[in-house]
């Protein structure tokens, strides 16, 4: 059971974005996005990991997400000054920042847009651009709605996309696991753990639900021609921990996005498919850790006191915090 501690922000055009955070509440700031989809309950099965490395995991939504509002025909630069403003609003001026999948557009967005507030990146399996080629590399589901998307065939995409999310929130395993038919050995063995079906339908149901808009429109901006991030912006050294057997995101991909980054190294997992990181986060966050530097937080970073719930309408900076167990 996760201790988890919500916060809500009005953003300027009147959107509501939401985040979570877990582990050491005076801890030291570390920003996790989710994948797709994905919400602020999109959480480790086991939390343990983040305690023992005396971390603050702040995981943050994207817009159309959880209770996160949507934002239509968004790309990754509006998700990225989200996150700017709620580290703002939380007092973090530097924060390591790590994610798999549909988070590697955004971790890099927010990196180029706002270079300053990242120590260091850190990208799992990631989404890159893919050619026609890469496409049909990919297990069914996704092989039909990312053509969907490349086409511009919207309404036939969310029909897709809406009748997946009912299968979700009817039963979250089985259709996942139908979702993820195909995957390599690895995967399979994974998705067979109780504790990470439990926070993957968790997340999940989560962040679908209030519709599948947000799912929709994540699917059009990762199938995109990504404009809006200047990958030559990314300062921050990035690592991208990759299996090449991964069938979600295929491998030659991240090797030719990685290779466009200046300061970037990819790291291989063979044989290894989409769900690896699940099974290497110690690893992978001391590794970040390790790049980010040992800093301790310091009294600007502590989470701030519990409060009596706040409706997030009523200023522009109005956040609520209550402890929460994980449904």
């Amino acid at each position: 059971m996760h201790d988890i501690r919500e916060g809500r922000l009005l953003r300027p055009d009147g959107r509501t974005v939401a985040w979570s955070e877990c582990g050491v509440r005076a801890g030291r700031p570390v920003l996790r996005l989710p994948g797709t989809p994905g919400s602020r309950f999109s959480l480790q099965a086991d939390e343990t990991l983040w305690i023992e490395r005396g971390l603050r995991v702040i995981v943050v939504e994207r817009p159309g997400f959880g209770v996160s509002t949507r934002l239509p025909g968004r790309g990754f630069a509006e998700p990225a000054d989200d996150l700017a403003a709620i580290l703002d609003h939380l007092g973090i001026e530097r924060i390591p920042v790590y994610g798999g999948s549909g988070a590697a557009p955004h971790l890099l967005a927010f990196s180029a847009r706002h270079p300053q507030r990242v120590a260091a990146c850190t990208i799992i399996d990631g989404a890159a651009p893919l050619t026609d080629a890469e496409v049909h590399q990919q297990v069914d589901f996704n092989v039909t709605g990312d053509g969907l998307a490349r086409a511009g065939d919207v309404e036939t995409l969310r029909a897709m996309l809406g009748r997946a999310r009912a299968s979700i929130l009817a039963d979250p395993i089985t259709e996942i696991l139908a979702i993820m038919a195909g995957a390599p050995p690895e995967d399979q063995a994974i998705m067979a753990d109780p504790a990470w079906r439990e926070a993957t339908a968790l997340g999940w149901c989560e962040a679908l639900a209030p519709g599948v808009d947000g799912w929709l429109d994540e699917s059009l901006a990762i199938n995109g021609d990504w404009s809006d991030i200047d990958l030559d912006a990314v300062a921050a050294s990035v690592t991208w921990w990759q299996g090449d057997a991964d069938r979600n995101c295929p491998f030659s991909a991240a090797q030719r996005l990685v290779s466009r980054l200046t300061n970037a190294r990819l790291v291989v997992w063979p044989e290894a498919g989409h769900l690896t990181g699940y099974r290497r986060e110690p690893e992978i966050l001391d590794e970040l850790l390790a790049r980010a530097g040992t800093a301790a937080p310091d009294a600007s970073q502590a989470a701030p006191p519990l409060a009596a719930p706040e409706n997030p309408a009523a200023s522009r900076g109005a956040t609520a915090w209550w402890p929460m167990p994980a449904r």
